[in-house]
Formats: C-alpha cells, structure tokens, sequence
C-alpha cells in the first residue's frame, strides 16, 4: 500500500480573484469514511490583515457552528502560541488545521475573509483526508477530478 494513495484531496477554495473586505466561497468538506482532516490554506499576497480564519462543522451540509480550537483568532496553536490571523506581512505563507475526526461531525466548513484593504488578498484553500476505513481505488476516489499519474 501506498499511503499517499490512501488519501482524497477535497477543493476548498478555487483560485480566484483577489478577494477584499468579503468572505471566500468554499466548498464543504465531507468526511465521511475518514478518520483524519488536514486543511491548508495558502495566501498569495494581502494588503490588509485578514478578518477570519476558522474552520466550522455541522453533522448535516449547513447549519455550521465553529469547532473548539480551529479559529486562528486566538485559539492555541501547535507550539503553545497563541494563534494570530494572517497579517498583511504574510504574503505566501501556509496555514494548516488538522483534525482527529473521532467524534466529530461529518461535515466541515473553511472561513476565511479578507480584510477591507485597497487592493484585496489572494487565497487557496484544499483539504487531505486520510486514515481512510476503505483505500480509495481510482483516481475520482482520491479527489483526481482532472488525472493521475502513478510512476
């Protein structure tokens, strides 16, 4: 077994424009048949200090309701520090949030808002699954919606 093959790769946040003084859209990340959740985000360049940066979950896709410890406004980061949004100095940084999905719920969300800046902030943000119950076996499966290659 491969173990990077054990995993599915979920889009979050599409590249897109710069976004400023607004939230991204994101899509929802479901966890079923998964016991482990990564999510990075990665910021291309601000000009402004971001407003929110959190993950959400819900048991249904909606109603979501911040998770303990996942908000970078304050919760306690791996390091014992105290977790801090992305400044305006931040430019290609990454972020990181991961999650022991026991006993948790099925469906989480990213919140990630930009600042109210002159030029705005470029954002992606994907999610990595792993400890899957079943190996994934095919590339639609692992989240290769446009190919794979295994050499």
């Amino acid at each position: 077994m491969i173990q990077a093959l054990n995993t599915k790769i979920v889009t979050v946040t599409l590249p897109v424009a710069i976004v400023d003084n607004a939230s991204w859209t994101t899509a929802a990340i479901d966890t079923i048949g998964y016991d482990y959740l990564s999510v990075y985000v990665n910021i291309g360049a601000l000009d402004v200090d971001m407003v929110a940066l959190k993950l959400q979950t819900s048991n249904t896709d909606g109603s979501y309701a911040d998770l303990d410890g996942a908000d970078f406004d304050g919760d306690t980061e791996s390091d014992g520090t105290t977790a801090e949004l992305p400044q305006d100095t931040d430019d290609g940084k990454w972020w990181a949030i991961h999650v022991n999905l026991l006993d948790k719920k099925r469906f989480f969300d990213l919140v990630a808002t930009g600042g109210d800046g002159s030029v705005g902030t470029f954002l992606v943000a994907f999610a990595v699954l792993t400890r899957a119950h079943h190996s994934p076996d095919t590339q639609a499966e692992r989240g290769m919606t446009g190919g794979e290659l295994i050499v």
